[in-house]
Formats: C-alpha cells, sequence, structure tokens
C-alpha cells in the first residue's frame, strides 16, 4: 500500500505535505524547527536563490549519468541520507529504513549515534555501504570501546560530528514543552545517558587532541561533520581527516550563522583536491543538488527530505523522494548542457537576485513551510 501511495506522489511539495499531515505538532515542528530566531535555518533555503544557473545548449545531453564515486564507494546519484537523531519517531522502522533505500538507490545512509535500532541491526539489514555517526557521550575510554563496536559492526566509514558543544535553543521545541533528546529508545549508548549532564561535559570538551587520537585510533575512513571555515577545514586535513562535511546541524545548533551553500567556495578552496568535500542544509530539489556540485561538493546529504519522506510513506515514501530528486537532477542537467557530473563546475552557476516573495510560486512556498 504504502509503494503505490509513493508513486502518486508526482512532486517534492507532495511529500512534504503529506508528512505535515502525518506527524503531530511536535515531531513536525522537530523536524523542521531551528535555534532561537531561526536565522540559519531560513539562511539554508534563501542561500540558494543568489545563485543562478548558465545554461550551455547544443552539448549532446542524451545520457546524463548521475553517478560518481565517494571515499571509493559507486554512488548512482550525488546525493546520501543524513544522520538523523531519533529517526525512528518518524517511523519505527527507524534507521534501518534510509540502509535499505540507500542500498536500493545506490547511496549510501550515515547512521546517528542517537537513533534506533542499535547499530549491529542497522549493519546486518544492508549489504550496501553504510557509515555511523557519533556524538561524543563519555570519556576517552568510552570513545575508543564505542569506536571498536562501529568497527566489529561492520561499518565502512565513521562519521565524527563536532558541531554541537553546546545543545542548541530550539525554541520550537522549547515551545512545546518537548525535550526530543531525552527520549526515545538509546540502543547505541547503553551505560550512557544522552543529554545527561556528564554527556553533555564529554561533548564540550572534545579538542583537535581527541580529533588526532581518533584518527590514530582507527584504520575506517574518518568523516568530519560540523566544519564551518577554511582554517578548521585545512587543520582536519593535515591531521588525516579523509572527508570534510559541512553542515551547519540544519540550522539547529547555531542562530545567525552561515549557509552551508555559503561556506561551501572558501572549504574547498582551502582543501583542493586533498579530500572530497560534502555539505547538507536545506537541499531539497534537483536545482539545489547541481549549485552544490558547480560550488564543489563532491554530495550532497538530505535531512529534513528524509524524516518527511519516511513519515508520509515509509521507505516507499523515502525511495520516492530519491526517485523525485534524481528525475530533477537529470532534468536540470539535461537543460543546462551537463552530460554528467564532470561538466557541473563553477561556470555552471553565477550569482543573482532572488525574486520577491510575493511572486515566489506556490510549489516553492509549500516546500519551506518552515520559513
Amino acid at each position: 500500500m504504502e509503494g503505490a501511495l509513493a508513486q502518486n506522489w508526482l512532486t517534492i511539495p507532495e511529500i512534504v505535505r503529506a508528512a505535515r499531515e502525518q506527524l503531530p505538532k511536535h515531531l513536525w515542528d522537530y523536524s523542521c524547527g531551528g535555534a532561537e530566531t531561526e536565522t540559519t535555518l531560513r539562511r539554508n533555503r534563501s542561500a540558494f536563490d543568489y545563485l543562478a544557473l548558465r545554461p550551455r545548449i547544443l552539448t549532446g545531453v542524451g545520457t546524463r549519468d548521475t553517478s560518481t564515486t565517494f571515499l571509493g564507494f559507486p554512488l548512482a546519484l550525488p546525493v546520501m541520507l543524513a544522520p538523523i537523531g531519533g529517526i525512528e519517531r518518524f517511523n519505527p522502522i527507524g534507521a534501518i529504513g534510509p540502509a535499505h533505500v540507500a542500498e536500493r538507490c545506490g547511496s549510501i545512509s550515515f547512521v546517528s549515534t542517537v537513533a534506533a535500532p542499535a547499530m549491529e541491526e542497522v549493519r546486518a539489514s544492508t549489504n550496501g555501504p553504510i557509515v555511523f555517526q557519533i556524538y561524543v557521550e563519555g570519556d576517552r575510554a568510552w570513545f575508543g570501546d564505542f569506536v571498536r563496536r562501529i568497527e566489529q559492526a561492520g561499518f565502512s566509514a565513521i562519521c565524527l560530528t563536532v558541531d554541537n558543544a553546546v545543545y542548541g535553543r530550539r525554541e520550537r521545541d522549547l515551545h512545546n514543552r518537548y525535550v526530543g533528546r531525552s527520549t526515545g529508545a538509546r540502543p547505541n549508548l547503553s551505560g550512557v545517558y544522552a543529554g545527561s549532564a556528564s554527556a553533555d561535559l564529554n561533548r564540550a570538551a572534545l579538542n583537535w587532541e581527541d580529533l588526532e587520537w581518533l584518527r590514530g585510533y582507527t584504520k575506517l575512513p574518518l568523516i568530519l561533520k560540523g566544519v564551518a571555515c577554511a582554517e578548521d577545514a585545512t587543520h582536519a586535513v593535515d591531521l588525516g581527516v579523509d572527508c570534510v562535511y559541512i553542515s551547519n546541524h540544519g540550522g539547529r545548533q547555531l542562530d545567525h550563522a552561515q549557509a552551508g551553500i555559503e561556506i561551501l567556495p572558501e572549504i574547498v578552496q582551502a582543501v583542493g583536491d586533498r579530500v572530497p568535500v560534502l555539505v547538507d542544509g536545506g537541499f531539497m530539489r534537483g536545482t539545489d543538488v547541481v549549485k552544490g556540485l558547480a560550488l564543489g561538493a563532491t554530495a550532497v546529504l538530505i535531512g529534513k527530505l528524509e524524516t518527511w519522506g519516511l513519515s508520509a510513506g515509509g521507505e516507499a515514501g523515502l525511495e520516492r523522494v530519491v526517485e523525485l530528486l534524481t528525475t530533477e537532477l537529470r532534468v536540470t542537467m539535461g537543460n543546462i548542457g551537463a552530460d554528467s557530473l564532470a561538466d557541473i563546475g563553477p561556470s555552471t552557476i553565477c550569482p543573482s537576485v532572488p525574486p520577491p516573495p510575493d511572486v515566489w510560486p506556490v510549489g516553492s512556498a509549500q516546500l519551506t513551510p518552515y520559513l
């Protein structure tokens, strides 16, 4: 039934609307809210409107190959599924759902420390590459044991999140009296309570020495998530990080930060071709993906769309999100004269002036209901 329903959705805004109808208010707000005034959240979307596409004609675009690679793993398209804490609240299948969808669609799913079911069950559910994202909740001894558990489970890479030294003030959650971080199952954190005072202290104390220790402790590819400036990106690569992941936590941590796509050019320039660069933050359409690639990203990740696809239609709903993004990407590539992702580069885009809100199309307004 879910599959048949999902195929009836012909646009991404339809899926967003269906998710909003399905979710109780506190979970809808949890999925789409941001920190304090939500300025960072709004910038994540509005920044795309300041970039226009520069189409080339008569280039021959009969193939439009969307494939690429990331850390040696093949991707059918340059879109991956971001780690979502408490993803089981949006569908009981939890982190297994995105793992299944990623395998079927030729992508990669990132599994959050604070997601259910347990990491071993999620890893066993897919034969495809899969990344485990770490929130540091304990001391160095805990950290070491946790990394060994990730290795033994068979994950393809580790993603260390470092943009949450202090938990952001998410005012929609506060208004709803919803304490999301202290609810739900935490099967990956036996013996450690996520959100406790000790866990908060350990996370706040995290520093470059810890990153250097982690790089020497594991042979798994290491992704650093939450990088927001060139200086930190360069230092991370110098310490042996295998991938820089630009993220502002979906606008949920620091208010008045830059949008992910705004930060992208300076970091790409700083690290060059030393490591791949990932970015998230408001990516919701195929044109958004093209703009990210044009600015130098290896791939982009979706988070809010991931929760909304699962909420609207379970695995089938999320798979439909990926299908529609692929369709939009292929249409955009055809109309800008790009037959492969290699044809997308800095000359694909240019600065522009966004239209005023009163002339935005209805579909755009429906897609960003949190604005």
